[in-house]
């Protein structure tokens, strides 16, 4: 499959700066205790000085959602939502290893991480604008259609795999115990997200090689370079 963000998003939003990781061969099994407590320790470090709506990751995407005409304190970014919880709780909810791992990850990086089922996506995914059509599927298992010209990760059946960009994944597409094969992305719109992108993508790359003995594919796309092969 192919993974892209649509021209029209690139020209709307020229600061973006996505990493994506293809892996293969995750198990439900593996610890991840060491890299959560500490992208934990690290995520604590950053909000020792400020709440999470300081930091500039944060407020890239509340200007981000501000243009697209949500209010960022009912619709946050997903490492937002993680981070205040965080803060409030001291801790996250465990829910699969890669999650957790990719959640701790978000938190102590400030950026947003999707993580995608492989065999639940058809054809290719594109982050667009979405017709109004498309179908999504909550975690509870309700269906619901995206606003005409929400951002959306949709396939070729015209399925949305997340709502409102980085506010919310669908629960079809979402990662479970007997999930193998994952796409996971990465982005952010600060001033410097492509440098931070590209350690978040690295660090996750190690973290997969070392936990699951896997061979992640990764790359940092563009405007100019926008396209992902897994």
């Amino acid at each position: 499959m192919h993974f892209q963000h649509a021209s029209d998003l690139w020209q709307d939003f020229p600061q973006l700066a996505p990493g994506v990781i293809c892996t293969r061969g995750i198990t439900a099994d593996a610890s991840v205790d060491r890299p959560v407590a500490a992208f934990g320790a690290a995520a604590a470090e950053r909000l020792s000085g400020t709440q999470e709506s300081g930091l500039p990751e944060v407020r890239a995407w509340r200007r981000a959602f501000g243009a697209m005409g949500l209010k960022p304190t009912q619709y946050r970014c997903a490492s937002e939502s993680l981070l205040r919880r965080f803060r409030k709780e001291g801790s996250l909810p465990r829910i699969h290893p890669l999650i957790d791992l990719c959640n701790a990850a978000s938190i102590a990086y400030g950026i947003p991480v999707g993580v995608f089922d492989l065999t639940l996506i058809s054809g290719d995914l594109e982050v667009r604008y979405a017709d109004g059509d498309e179908v999504y599927e909550t975690f509870g298992g309700a269906e619901e259609h995206p606003d005409p010209r929400e951002v959306i990760f949709a396939d070729e059946a015209r399925r949305a795999h997340a709502r409102r960009w980085t506010n919310r994944q669908s629960g079809y597409s979402a990662v479970r115990a007997g999930t193998s094969d994952v796409l996971i992305v990465i982005e952010a719109l600060h001033e410097s997200a492509p440098a931070d992108v590209a350690k978040l993508t690295d660090a996750l790359s190690a973290e997969l090689r070392a936990i699951w003995q896997a061979e992640p594919v990764s790359a940092i796309l563009s405007r100019s370079a926008p396209t992902f092969a897994c």
